[in-house]
């Protein structure tokens, strides 16, 4: 019994010896091994840095995608509720404008009804609305028109996509108008698929 307790001993302090002999010898790491890290976790970083670029991007485009959506639903619903047109604008680029149809064409008159056409010169119809966007809008409405109107009874006088345009690939980038629905998608290309 004593005999394997000195081998023990002995293991143990020949290992011990051995590690602070290493220890000592080794003066620290070298400028090739610590340029070798550097630029790995120079590279890492730039890795990161792009993909949260792209990342800032998508959701900036799916923000604002699902604002737009927000604004037709709440411009749909405020239709019904004053029991009035409401017109939407996509003709400038970068900007959406909702009317409310409360000016009837008389310079004389100015009566809640409107007269169920869009008037954007003073006196004219109401602005609700006016938002603008970083990214272009792009209507793909019937007609090719760029102008449309919610009913009294919410339902739109066009149909089609809108979609913003971006150099990404969000989640969401486009709102198809249908007749009865509005609904979220994404662009394939060529149509507004629904998600």
């Amino acid at each position: 019994m004593f005999e394997w307790k000195v081998k023990v001993v002995k293991a143990y302090r020949f290992d011990r010896d051995l590690f602070e002999k290493k220890i000592k010898g080794n003066s620290g790491f070298s400028l090739i091994e610590l340029l070798i890290v550097v630029s790995v976790a120079g590279i890492l970083m730039a890795i990161a840095g792009v993909q949260y670029s792209a990342w800032v991007t998508k959701a900036g485009v799916e923000r604002e995608i699902r604002a737009m959506y927000v604004d037709l639903m709440n411009t749909r619903l405020r239709a019904m509720q004053r029991n009035r047109l409401h017109f939407v604008d996509f003709s400038v680029n970068n900007q959406y404008t909702v009317y409310e149809d409360t000016y009837d064409g008389m310079l004389s008159t100015y009566t809640p009804d409107g007269d169920g056409s869009l008037q954007k010169t003073s006196p004219g119809d109401t602005i609700v609305l006016q938002t603008r966007t970083k990214n272009s809008i792009i209507p793909d409405l019937t007609s090719g028109l760029k102008i449309f109107y919610f009913d009294r009874n919410g339902l739109p006088s066009l149909t089609g996509d809108i979609r913003l345009s971006s150099s990404v690939s969000p989640d969401y980038d486009c709102i198809l108008l249908a007749q009865t629905r509005i609904n979220l998608g994404k662009w394939d290309g060529t149509t507004c698929n629904i998600r």
